[in-house]
């Protein structure tokens, strides 16, 4: 079997940076992790994508000019990785930025040339990675479980099983893995609405160390209704964009208040995804930005069963860890093995999910 080196890149729903990771992998296990980064987009590509993202799939006349400035920055920063590390990968995945996810309207849009890239790097580019699984009767999200099962074997080790990846980034979801059993579906809101709303009060990017929700008191009242949601009863497999939820729940409360309700809706809702899992799960590893709020930690701690700790515990990257799956499925895509399953997204098969892109097409 080839062992490929593949260089993954993928921008989350918060925009932001572009993660960056190289791995080794034959697309079944890694043998190698390489070096890992972020690169921030260009101000006002950040600026024109959260813009984009909040206008839910209106407004498309802007996306190709996006498109390219999107394209353009994740050339500037694959570059400059490839560079400063001395890597000539066999392929690079472009996932691209996503501005809208309407799964039941077989919609998925991440916004990137994946040609032009190719042709300004002058390697192989594997892009629109989501949507043979749509096309399939998917979600097209999410995308990360089976490089979630190949760490569980790996670096975990069985005697953990069943464990959970829980990603908390803008979004927060899950990958439920017990031995050859996979099963993987989008919680609810992550960090987004927490951190809306502290940009909103001009209090920073984000709630750094918790600090302003663990002074607030949680409305109680309101959560409760926000807990209703039909969505977060639902089985999985299920996604959901960026914006789905809103936060407007918590409109005229004070800061902390506010910020402290958001919180444990966050909490609130993985803790109802609990229920919805097939069994009781032994270990629960922390991924993306949320493991960094050690308030969110501790409160999950609180709310779940079994052990939970921050992905790093195992030598897991949570930061490198979607790019990191990119290249994982870059690599099934070179191997011609199924990069999503209908217990991960709802497809009616395995899928081979990518499109390979020569430089020069």
């Amino acid at each position: 079997m080839t062992v490929w080196s593949i260089v993954g890149t993928i921008s989350g729903t918060s925009a932001d940076g572009i993660d960056l990771a190289e791995i080794k992998t034959d697309g079944r296990e890694v043998s190698a992790f390489g070096a890992a980064e972020t690169v921030s987009y260009r101000p006002e590509t950040r600026t024109r994508v959260l813009e984009a993202a909040a206008k839910k799939g209106t407004d498309r006349e802007a996306w190709p000019n996006l498109a390219r400035a999107v394209t353009e920055d994740h050339a500037e920063a694959v570059g400059a990785f490839l560079g400063k590390h001395a890597l000539v990968p066999d392929a690079v995945v472009f996932h691209g930025q996503t501005v809208w996810h309407d799964p039941d309207a077989g919609e998925t849009v991440q916004l990137g040339d994946p040609q032009l890239l190719a042709d300004i790097l002058k390697l192989r580019v594997i892009g629109d990675v989501r949507l043979a699984d749509m096309a399939a009767g998917g979600q097209g999200a999410p995308l990360v479980p089976v490089y979630h099962q190949a760490l569980a074997r790996s670096l975990v080790g069985g005697g953990q099983e069943p464990i959970c990846f829980l990603n908390i980034g803008g979004v927060s979801n899950l990958t439920f893995v017990d031995g050859d059993t996979l099963h993987a579906f989008d919680i609810g809101p992550g960090n987004a609405l927490l951190d809306d709303w502290i940009r909103r009060h001009e209090a920073g990017d984000y709630d750094a160390g918790g600090e302003i929700s663990a002074n607030g008191k949680v409305a109680e009242d309101r959560l409760s209704d926000a807990l209703s949601h039909p969505f977060l009863s639902e089985a999985g497999p299920k996604s959901l964009d960026r914006y789905s939820f809103s936060g407007g729940f918590v409109e005229g409360l004070s800061l902390k208040d506010g910020a402290a309700t958001l919180l444990a809706f966050t909490v609130g809702a993985i803790s109802k995804a609990e229920t919805l899992l097939p069994k009781r799960v032994k270990s629960w590893l922390i991924c993306g930005g949320g493991r960094h709020n050690p308030v969110l930690l501790r409160r999950l701690q609180e709310e779940l069963s079994g052990d939970v700790v921050s992905a790093d515990v195992y030598d897991i990257d949570g930061d490198a860890l979607e790019a990191q799956a990119m290249a994982f499925l870059g690599a099934r895509r070179l191997t011609g093995l199924p990069t999503t399953f209908p217990e991960t997204t709802g497809a009616n098969g395995p899928v081979i999910g990518g499109r390979l892109y020569q430089p020069g097409e």
